[in-house]
């Protein structure tokens, strides 16, 4: 059973490769400030690269760690579970060969992705504010778009998409479980203070 508190913070990781070696030292940093699970995204990793710093990470930080779009690499590297896409593998396949216990996320940010999200376990919904961080995110939905789709599903849904503290906040009131930050805290000099602050923002 899922324990919705994972999904207050979620730290989504960035894809910079010039950047990748400091990656597991910043998501310690991330969870020190108060993220409370991890979705290792590695969009031009090699499969094994994934593997190995997913790993890397969880030896690292005690909080459950999740890899996005691969439940196979997912499963490889031990992790608590899976995030996918409309292009991924549906919610359905992946429950037919993985644990019970495997948490699988899926994105909802259309009606057209409603199906594979109402079989997950959560729901990323967005991008609310916009995205620099992921080019194919489309359109913000906004508040009162996320607000339209969340209670669409009987499940948890987290706000993704250009969440900041300041707005953190604002979302969280509108009935979002939590939300996922990729910009606002890896691009961040210190990553645990701005980890810190957007956990104070949603009362954490």
């Amino acid at each position: 059973m899922l324990d919705p508190k994972i999904l207050r913070l979620v730290a989504i990781t960035d894809d910079t490769e010039d950047r990748r070696a400091t990656l597991v030292d910043r998501v310690a940093a991330a969870v020190r400030g108060g993220a409370t699970s991890v979705q290792v995204r590695l969009k031009t990793a090699t499969p094994r690269e994934v593997v190995e710093i997913t790993r890397s990470i969880m030896s690292r930080v005690p909080v459950p760690v999740i890899v996005n779009d691969r439940a196979d690499i997912a499963l490889a590297a031990g992790a608590a579970g899976v995030h996918v896409g409309e292009a991924d593998l549906p919610v359905t396949a992946i429950r037919r060969f993985a644990p019970a216990s495997f948490i699988i996320g899926a994105s909802l940010g259309s009606d057209a992705e409603l199906p594979n999200a109402k079989d997950a376990d959560y729901v990323g919904v967005g991008p609310v504010y916009g995205s620099e961080s992921k080019n194919d995110a489309g359109t913000a939905i906004g508040v009162e778009g996320f607000k339209r789709l969340a209670a669409l599903v009987n499940h948890p849904a987290i706000a993704v998409g250009g969440i900041t503290a300041d707005r953190a906040l604002q979302i969280t009131v509108n009935g979002a479980a939590g939300v996922a930050v990729i910009n606002a805290i890896f691009k961040a000099d210190d990553p645990e203070s701005a980890t810190r602050a957007i956990a104070a923002a949603i009362g954490k």
